[in-house]
């Protein structure tokens, strides 16, 4: 198959090479504009091709869809990064025009499915927990999540009135060893490994759950080989809660550090106090049980030594 990935040198579409690139008969093709990606991310494999490329002009990405026939896009190209989504809102919106270039150019060339990378920001606050696929209202104000909940309504619309078939896939917070420090498991485990200062906002009892990336990436691949969640929503993360205090505990545990934990005035925007997703699809999606936060982290110090 041939399969294209934009965003492909972050954290998450670089992890998905990884995987497709274990059968030989895959193609990938990723596109990225190093924005957030980074070089060292693209896998080095025969298969896989990189093209430097911004998916939101349209004069850059049309020619890639030209020259391969794709069988499944995985539209993963976005603006990230709570500061910078803050900070740098107008760029931001500016994906929407991505996201319809990629839906426009999987029409025209015969794209079997596109599968989306949403957020759980699209949630905003939650009114109950666990945040579920159907019946969670999407009240989040955010340019970011904004975006997020306009990109899926697109997804949505394009089946409608084309037949182009997509899996929407609601990321809750993942880590893993390519992640890059401006996330917070990836912040802490550094800082802590060097004894340097964590600082955490407000008093830190905000909850959130952790997903391994295996687990991601387990769980997207199967959707696309096994032909599951065709124009449907999936919550991918792990529903086991923990507040950000008890993130912080656990890792000065594991790496025996002596960092102190720094309070900062909480923010403004952006930091939810609670998030947990019902994870029912996911884990019809997946052959084992979850990764621990745990074993996770360990995983990732093992990468780190």
């Amino acid at each position: 198959m041939n399969i294209l990935i934009t965003g492909g040198a972050g954290f998450i579409p670089s992890s998905l090479a990884d995987k497709l690139l274990t059968d030989q008969e895959n193609t990938v093709v990723l596109v990225d504009n190093f924005l957030t990606g980074k070089q060292e991310n693209v896998p080095r494999h025969p298969n896989c091709k990189f093209v430097n490329c911004d998916v939101n002009n349209y004069e850059e990405i049309a020619p890639i869809f030209s020259s391969y026939q794709f069988d499944f896009v995985f539209h993963y190209a976005a603006v990230v990064g709570v500061k910078r989504t803050l900070a740098h809102p107008i760029m931001v919106l500016d994906d929407i025009q991505g996201i319809k270039n990629i839906l426009n150019l999987s029409k025209r060339t015969g794209v079997k499915r596109v599968f989306f990378a949403s957020s759980s920001e699209v949630y905003g606050e939650p009114v109950h927990l666990p945040q579920n696929e159907h019946t969670t209202p999407l009240n989040s104000r955010l340019p970011y999540a904004i975006v997020k909940n306009v990109g899926e309504s697109y997804f949505r619309s394009y089946q409608q009135e084309f037949g182009l078939d997509y899996t929407i896939f609601r990321f809750f917070n993942t880590y893993g060893p390519k992640q890059s420090t401006d996330f917070v498991m990836s912040k802490f485990l550094r800082a802590a490994i060097a004894n340097e200062p964590i600082t955490i906002y407000g008093d830190g009892s905000q909850t959130r759950t952790f997903c391994y990336i295996d687990d991601n990436i387990n769980a997207c691949t199967r959707a696309m080989q096994q032909d599951l969640f065709v124009n449907d929503v999936i919550n991918v993360g792990n529903d086991e809660i923990v507040t950000i205090k008890q993130l912080v505990e656990l890792i000065l545990k594991i790496t025996g550090s002596k960092s102190e934990i720094v309070h900062l005035p909480p923010l403004p925007d952006g930091d939810m106090t609670r998030r947990q997703p019902d994870i029912t699809k996911m884990r019809q999606l997946l052959s084992q049980p979850l990764t621990t936060l745990e074993d996770g982290i360990q995983r990732i110090l093992k990468t780190l030594q």
